[in-house]
């Protein structure tokens, strides 16, 4: 069963939300003491318009009489200290929830990150690598942020919502069913809006993600862009993908917008109910002038919830859309777990590769690889041939467990692959391929990428080997020059630097797919040479177009629909005068 770190697909508001806070357990005790502190704070805020009618009465009966200045103090005081730790409690809980949304959004990036290396290339065949990124950047921050401050916001107005209610009605009962009911229409229109505008939440972050797509492939591809003038054609699939997120970003902005311009009116019209139904009861005498300044404070207390429920819901709406992306990639199906299977030192790897009956396809529906058979003898150079389409590279990415396998075997050494962990078989092979990968940082870390203890003497035998070390020194700083995406580096002399850095990477077995597509026939003599002294006493596979480039091949597989339809030496293969022998000639002609 794979790994699906607990997280399963659901599509429902509650379902995301309630997964979301699944993984906020480890900072549980913080939530809860901030949610603590936030109630703290609010029911300390509502106690005060009981304070302020106090002082109201006295002056009011002090109009008649005389003041009572000192009691006013003693209440005065009162009210002080309470707004103070009102304040100091509402400010230590909003440090301790922005410290657990940034340690919350970290961990969820954390995740992503563990999950993007286990899933299969399949995954990312099927998704740009921009509506990746915005999950990892934008879902996450809208999901950390968002999610954590409308826990503390709704809780907080809760607290507020429910003691003012209470406090109403212990000032008085008639009062405070005044102000509930000129606030249920408040209520009814919230939920209305919530419903209307939670789809438009949803589209918003699914169309940023294509958005962030669409740019990340446009700009990575910008010479293609300029060469096929097709500057306009991308504009307009960006202002289409643009004005779509900008109309379902206007409808879900201006639903929210509508719940804070509605609490406030519907505050308004509490204010006016409790001061018309409140002087009645004044003129009756039932109440004192003080019971309608607390209960204007009231009013406002227990209104205000109405709109921090409103803010709440949207952020919550926010939280809930980009947590359904951010889970939905969490609960992709990952690369079976091989932490059961063996794995073979490359010390002991003798180099043996079998291909028994193998049957794939990237589509279930349609089968690539039909039946494929080879036997590859320890320290042979292996050379894959055939038309584009003929299943060259899927053979290499099968023999490297990018994609598993629907049926068949492929054993290394007698032991299958499927019996032996990827990292293990990643572990025993360089692989150089026809679209080169420079990083930013100096040629030195680029050619020894991920190892270590590599001399300086070493790197620069093997860049020698490769015809790149003369133009190295022709860099102000060296083999310490700096390469990033403005880099002067041609086509072919990036490829020289994989192939310096695969030489760096002593292995058993050397796959090349086009490794040699890129650079010039003259470089390409020089690169071929230094090749063969890195093959030497090595299990190597050659996938190329140039046939002239793989003549001293061991053993040459020629492929065509799936299939191995040729066999053999170059000088058996053109012997026979079958497909090789035409694919041969008529490159040789057309190199004419």
């Amino acid at each position: 069963m794979h790994n699906r770190m607990n997280i399963e697909k659901t599509s429902d508001f509650k379902g995301y939300l309630i997964k979301a806070l699944s993984l906020n357990k480890k900072y549980t005790h913080l939530v809860i003491i901030s949610l603590v502190l936030s109630m703290l704070s609010s029911i300390l805020t509502i106690i005060g318009p009981d304070k302020l009618k106090e002082i109201t009465n006295i002056i009011t009966l002090g109009l008649m009489t005389k003041i009572d200045i000192n009691k006013i103090n003693k209440i005065a005081t009162v009210l002080l200290i309470i707004y103070i730790l009102s304040f100091i409690f509402n400010y230590i809980q909003g440090l301790i929830m922005a410290s657990v949304t940034n340690k919350f959004s970290k961990d969820l990036r954390s995740n992503i990150s563990n999950k993007i290396n286990k899933l299969p290339l399949s995954y990312f065949d099927s998704t740009t690598i921009g509506d990746i990124l915005s999950r990892v950047t934008n879902d996450v921050d809208t999901l950390g942020h968002n999610l954590n401050q409308s826990l503390v916001t709704l809780i907080s107005a809760l607290t507020t919502f429910l003691g003012s209610i209470v406090m109403m009605f212990y000032t008085n009962g008639i009062l405070a069913i005044t102000a509930i009911l000129s606030s249920i229409i408040g209520f009814s229109l919230m939920i209305v809006i919530v419903k209307k505008s939670q789809k438009y939440f949803t589209s918003v972050q699914n169309e940023l993600g294509e958005v962030n797509g669409h740019i990340e492939e446009v700009f990575s591809g910008q010479n293609i862009v300029k060469v096929y003038n097709a500057t306009d054609e991308m504009m307009n699939k960006f202002d289409k993908l643009n004005d779509k997120l900008f109309e379902d970003s206007r409808k879900s902005q201006f639903y929210s917008g509508l719940m804070h311009p509605i609490m406030g009116f519907i505050g308004n019209f509490g204010y006016i109910a409790v001061c018309i139904v409140g002087a009645l009861l004044v003129i009756k005498g039932n109440i004192s002038f003080g019971v309608i300044v607390a209960f204007m404070i009231y009013v406002r207390l227990f209104t205000s919830p109405l709109s921090q429920f409103a803010q709440g819901m949207s952020t919550l709406q926010s939280a809930s859309a980009a947590s359904e992306r951010v889970f939905k990639f969490l609960a992709e199906e990952e690369m079976i777990n091989e932490t059961d299977n063996v794995k073979l030192s490359k010390k002991d790897v003798k180099g043996n590769i079998e291909f028994n009956n193998v049957k794939f396809g990237y589509n279930k529906d349609k089968i690539i690889i039909k039946d494929f058979n080879a036997s590859i003898k320890s320290g042979q150079k292996i050379a894959i041939v055939g038309p584009t389409g003929a299943g060259k590279t899927t053979i290499v990415n099968l023999l490297m467990k990018f994609y598993n396998i629907d049926s068949g075997d492929i054993k290394i050494d007698n032991v299958s692959i499927n019996k032996i962990t990827r990292e293990n078989i990643h572990n025993l092979f360089t692989m150089v391929l026809q679209d080169t990968w420079i990083f930013n940082g100096t040629i030195k870390d680029n050619i020894v990428y991920n190892k270590k203890n590599i001399s300086d003497g070493k790197i620069k035998e093997v860049c020698s080997l490769v015809g790149l070390d003369h133009y190295i020194k022709t860099l102000p700083n060296g083999y310490d020059t700096v390469l990033g995406d403005n880099d002067n580096l041609s086509s072919g002399q990036k490829q020289l630097l994989t192939i310096a850095r695969a030489m760096i990477d002593d292995k058993p077995f050397i796959i090349l797919d086009e490794a040699t597509s890129n650079i010039d026939t003259r470089t390409e003599k020089i690169v071929i040479s230094a090749m063969n002294k890195l093959t030497k006493n090595k299990t190597s596979f050659i996938i190329a177009h140039r046939l002239s480039t793989i003549k001293n091949a061991d053993l040459i597989l020629v492929m065509d629909k799936g299939n191995i339809v040729e066999q053999g030496t170059h000088e058996e293969l053109i012997n026979k005068n079958g497909f090789y022998a035409e694919l041969y000639n008529s490159q040789f002609q057309t190199s004419n």
